[in-house]
């Protein structure tokens, strides 16, 4: 039934306290974007920012939605960043020492990647080494990895094109020497029709099982709400460049994850066996292979965060992959992936994405030491895992 007996001002104060840990992450994302374009005078805004921004999201924002399948099965996984690191660092010395095809190149990073979470993945589930300590162990072991396989070379820059365009480049233009991107313009426009369709249809879907919503006045506000919030930032991006490649890749990742979490009998059991490993084990659920599939889904995802690193360095460095696990994990935390395990979206782990990466970049903007910097992210990241514990258990 559509709630019409409250005024709109009862409904919304109503909403925010039912929906408060949802609702948190994104008021937390306005609250510091716009500390920081006050701080900045004006700068965190801009155009090329706020394109800056985009494409130092992307390679976390891909770790943090493999992180979010880690965490919600109740696992952890500490060796993401130096397998990313390590990921890159082989990316650039195939194209770079031996000549590699580029996209070959991907290709064979990937699958190091995925044997990677094969082995951890069995060494979790079927030699029964619990996740934090392979993982651990796996940190130590890619990290020396990483420096003996740059121990000769040192830092390596990558050349190709094609790779650099990764996190560096932008989608083409439909007309050519614009000043404004008008693709871009228009992905903004559709991206909003599918918004506007979706949440209407989740509507109708609700009301038709007699389920409770927002009164439309409200369900129409946040649609205007959210499409105005939207276009603005297709159109700021429009001016620019237009919309990164790196975007994009993330978009296609995160549409993938979305779906097979909420429409495919592999979410069912993701969500089953992080609320109740055992009882989902008695339903006829194979909790291995499950969490095996996750763990190689993770190392695969981090391998793509490691070429979207040196994609944006346009380098390997031995330092790659510094404190990556740590932003993963508070990304998903943030976005509001229970401690407990069992609940967790990747949508709302690209949020809690923006939250650590705005903070990150805010504070390069206003050349904040980065001694500074870990403490300021360790205080947020303390904040999350207790507002997410006061909050579930209320």
């Amino acid at each position: 039934m559509e709630n019409t007996k409250k005024s709109i001002g009862q409904e919304l104060a109503q909403l925010l306290k039912d929906n408060i840990k949802s609702y948190m992450m994104y008021i937390a994302l306005v609250v510091i974007m716009l500390v920081f374009q006050i701080w900045s005078g004006g700068m965190f805004f801009r155009a090329s920012n706020i394109s800056n921004l985009f494409n130092q999201a992307a390679y976390v924002g891909i770790l943090a939605i493999g992180m979010t399948l880690i965490l919600i099965l109740k696992h952890i996984d500490l060796s993401v960043g130096y397998v990313a690191g390590f990921g890159g660092a082989i990316a650039a010395i195939l194209m770079q020492t031996y000549g590699v095809n580029q996209w070959l190149a991907i290709l064979i990073v990937l699958a190091v990647g995925f044997a990677i979470g094969l082995y951890q993945g069995t060494l979790v589930m079927r030699v029964g080494v619990p996740a934090f300590v392979t993982t651990l162990a796996g940190m130590f072991i890619f990290r020396g990895l990483l420096s003996l396989s740059l121990a000769k070379s040192g830092t390596i820059v990558v050349s190709q094109t094609g790779f650099l365009a990764l996190c560096n480049g932008f989608i083409p233009d439909i007309v050519k020497d614009s000043d404004f991107h008008i693709l871009t313009m228009l992905i903004g426009v559709i991206a909003v029709v599918g918004v506007v369709f979706s949440q209407f249809r989740k509507r109708k879907n609700r009301q038709k099982y007699n389920f409770e919503v927002v009164s439309a006045p409200i369900f129409i506000g946040g649609l205007v709400l959210a499409s105005v919030v939207i276009l603005t930032v297709f159109y700021v991006l429009a001016e620019y460049k237009g919309l990164p490649w790196s975007s994009v890749i993330v978009a296609v990742i995160l549409a993938i994850y979305t779906f097979m979490l909420s429409k495919t009998k592999l979410g069912r059991y993701i969500y089953g066996i992080g609320g109740n490993d055992q009882a989902a084990e008695l339903s006829g659920v194979d909790v291995k292979k499950v969490t095996q599939f996750a763990f190689m889904s993770m190392s695969t995802l981090a391998a793509l965060a490691g070429i979207m690193y040196t994609s944006r360095l346009s380098s390997a460095t031995p330092t790659a992959g510094v404190a990556f696990e740590l932003d993963a994990i508070a990304s998903s935390y943030i976005g509001g992936t229970a401690v407990s395990g069992g609940v967790g979206k990747v949508t709302n782990a690209i949020i809690g994405t923006f939250v650590i990466m705005s903070l990150t970049n805010g504070m390069n903007l206003m050349s904040v030491d980065i001694s500074y910097q870990y403490i300021v992210k360790g205080i947020i990241y303390i904040i999350a895992v207790a507002f997410d514990v006061r909050t579930r258990g209320k």
